[in-house]
């Protein structure tokens, strides 16, 4: 293989790739990158066996090639070259990278050994818009479970219809929805259950590129995206995600709210004090106001307040303090509404912004 490429094209490329690369692969070849010097482009891909990035970019092929290199060597090196253009040289399982002033080797690994990518079969296939998605992930993933015992809870339901765009993700404490109104008709009514760790590399892609849209192939078992491109493939998790339309809690008694940065300094500052316990704080929903307070705790005990707006009866309810702020966090609005019918029952966040298409439910903890 003899190539010569952008300097900055191919660091690019070699961050997004570097993705699907884990410190903890037991096969040698799975740390490594494959580079494919072919036509007019470069291509490289790395995979984990459970998700698999494929990157191209522009190149001058002197002479075709593969190779796969360790990606921890070349992802370290070539962005210190400050060159707008590198050679790449394979010989002998070897790959030699020149630069003006300076010339380096890596051992690499014969990409026969680099596990075949499969391609999504009898796929549907459809189009979303790119900056929506990303947006909706990023509200909507922290919520999925990671105990892998319940493995359908460590994936994000994707519901696509006419015009609509559903995302939603539950560890069975608390669930994240986001509603996408779309533009344009996908054309396919269907339903995708992806691994979180997916969605994640989605997100950092997507806010890593200008793509204006996504391209979507999903067959039975895979999921393929694409973006101005880069390709993201993974596993999709054949299991049934729980029915939670069904159950999610109607309007509740009480309604409140409050603004989003107010609350989550509220929120920190008690956690201060519970931090070192089970995260549990108390909120006492009241005429004009949200005190947020702790029991005593080894470390002492603390209560803030802010104002609120108040429709309905004063009411008390305990939750996990984490979840307040990983919603409170994601949210695209200034304030916020709870809503809930007592101190048992389950507490809805939705921004106040009645466009937002996004409503979060946190299950309270024993008083």
């Amino acid at each position: 293989m003899n190539v010569t490429c952008s300097q900055n094209d191919l660091a690019l490329a070699l961050s997004m790739v570097n993705r699907a690369v884990s410190p903890n692969n037991t096969l040698p070849v799975l740390n490594n990158i494959l580079l494919k010097g072919e036509g007019e482009h470069l291509f490289l891909s790395a995979t984990n066996l459970e998700i698999a990035i494929s990157a191209q970019i522009p190149a001058k092929v002197q002479n075709e090639g593969t190779l796969t290199v360790p990606a921890k060597v070349l992802n370290g090196y070539i962005p210190l070259l400050r060159e707008e253009s590198i050679q790449l040289n394979s010989h002998d399982l070897t790959l030699e990278v020149k630069s003006t002033g300076s010339t380096s080797k890596m051992k690499g690994i014969s990409s026969d050994e680099f596990p075949h990518l499969p391609k999504a079969q009898d796929s549907v296939q459809f189009t979303l818009p790119a900056k929506p998605i990303r947006d909706a992930l990023e509200q909507v993933v922290f919520a999925a479970s990671t105990n892998i015992s319940r493995f359908s809870l460590t994936g994000v339901l994707w519901k696509i219809g006419k015009k609509e765009l559903k995302l939603a993700a539950t560890d069975s404490y608390r669930l994240a929805e986001k509603t996408i109104s779309l533009d344009k008709d996908p054309g396919i009514e269907t339903t995708l259950l992806i691994p979180s760790r997916t969605t994640q590399e989605l997100a950092k892609i997507l806010a890593s590129t200008e793509a204006e849209e996504v391209h979507v192939s999903a067959s039975k078992n895979q999921v393929l995206f694409k973006m101005n491109g880069i390709e993201l493939m993974s596993k999709l998790i054949n299991e049934s995600f729980p029915d939670y339309e069904s159950i999610l809690p109607k309007e509740g008694k009480t309604k409140v709210k409050v603004n989003v940065g107010d609350f989550l300094l509220a929120i920190k500052k008690v956690m201060v004090i519970v931090k070192e316990s089970n995260n549990g704080i108390l909120l006492s929903l009241q005429k004009g106001k949200v005190v947020v307070s702790t029991d005593e705790t080894q470390v002492g005990e603390g209560s803030a307040e802010l104002p609120a707006d108040m429709v309905g009866d004063k009411t008390d309810v305990s939750l996990n303090a984490q979840y307040l702020l990983d919603v409170l966090s994601h949210l695209h609005d200034d304030e916020v509404y709870l809503g809930l019918n007592d101190g048992l029952s389950p507490v809805m966040l939705t921004p106040a912004s009645q466009a937002s298409g996004y409503l979060h439910v946190i299950m309270p903890l024993k008083i």
